[in-house]
């Protein structure tokens, strides 16, 4: 298969600081242990692929469902804070930590009209633009000005604290939208990036063809595979262990796969938490899943096995451990449905 992703330096810059970004996401996580032990379901034993594996994307990063469709303005874009008028979509800068508003961008067919990017947005077709978030992804608030957006998309996570004011008080239009990403957000989001750019009815479309590759998608997932055990870890260096959980975007990932989320299945209440060996063997996944650089963070797939409790689970006997691009795995854009396939994929024989 194909990575159509960004190569060489500016690849490991853009990977550094995605896992700064996601880092200040799972930063309020719980530490609570996991006490009661859960077994994986008897599916899992013919039907998972056994050995390290590796799920990328093929084909082209973008998909556009128009060339450049013509605005209907001013458009009154929903934000969090309240509504906001947007006049003007000839400049468009999008920033959020998944890179996820930019390709909603892109795929609606307004990527010409992208004067900067984040370090989160890694499609080829942005390669080029000058970029306004440093390694922490942190907004270069100069930078922003530079490039002359005449309107800025932007999540509410987005650091420093204070960004959306700054932006505002030099003029410009700011719209805000939902940090959470989530496969049920997927479509709504698609629509509202839309709205605020004044393309409805291209939303309209990108949203419809999303769901209707996801819903593709997890047809695809054999009816008798279902309901294996898949725990989703994030990983950073060795002694950064956490399991997903209810609300993470990885339980929704997880079931879209038609697995069960074993951080869910252990009673965990929060969206990611801290680990230990006994809790790891309690949760006991038949399939584990990691992003490729948290799995680069402790030496690689072979290496993520050998973490404390991993061994003891069926994933770990089975050697079943699936690695994808930070900038894939859970952004939950249109790239959704190529998402779950590759997982497929790589996860069922």
């Amino acid at each position: 298969m194909t990575d159509t992703r960004l190569p060489g330096r500016g690849r490991t810059r853009i990977i550094a600081a995605l896992l700064t970004a996601f880092a200040l996401v799972i930063a309020g996580c719980s530490t609570a242990p996991i006490n009661d032990p859960a077994t994986s379901p008897p599916a899992s034993d013919g039907t998972l692929r056994t050995g390290p594996q590796t799920a990328r994307l093929t084909g082209s990063a973008v998909d556009p469902v128009a060339q450049n469709p013509i605005p209907t303005l001013p458009a009154t874009a929903k934000s969090i804070g309240g509504d906001v008028t947007v006049t003007d979509i000839g400049r468009i800068i999008a920033i959020d930590r998944s890179g996820t508003l930019a390709n909603i961008v892109y795929s609606l067919g307004l990527g010409d009209n992208v004067v900067a990017r984040d370090r989160s947005t890694v499609i080829p077709e942005a390669e080029n633009l000058p970029v306004i978030t440093d390694n922490g992804h942190s907004v270069n608030i100069e930078a922003v000005l530079a490039a002359d957006p005449s309107v800025v998309l932007i999540d509410e996570a987005t650091n420093p604290p204070g960004t959306v004011a700054q932006l505002r008080s030099a003029g410009l239009p700011v719209v805000v939208f939902t940090k959470d990403r989530t496969i049920s957000g997927t479509g709504p989001l698609i629509e509202a990036v839309a709205g605020a750019l004044g393309v409805p009815r291209e939303g309209e479309a990108l949203a419809a063809r999303t769901t209707q590759q996801i819903t593709a998608a997890e047809n695809q997932v054999p009816v008798d595979a279902r309901g294996a055990k898949m725990a989703f870890l994030y990983l950073r260096g060795p002694r950064l262990q956490l399991l997903a959980g209810p609300g993470s975007g990885a339980d929704e990932l997880i079931a879209a796969l038609g697995g069960v989320d074993a951080g869910t299945a252990a009673g965990l209440t929060s969206a990611f938490t801290t680990v230990n060996t006994e809790a790891m063997i309690n949760a006991n996944p038949a399939v584990i899943l990691v992003m490729t650089q948290g799995a680069d963070s402790v030496g690689g797939l072979e290496q993520v096995l050998k973490l404390p409790g991993l061994a003891q689970t069926d994933a770990g006997r089975n050697n079943r451990v699936v690695q994808m691009d930070q900038a894939e795995i859970l952004t939950f854009g249109p790239d959704t449905g190529r998402v779950l396939n590759a997982l497929s994929e790589a996860i069922y024989v």
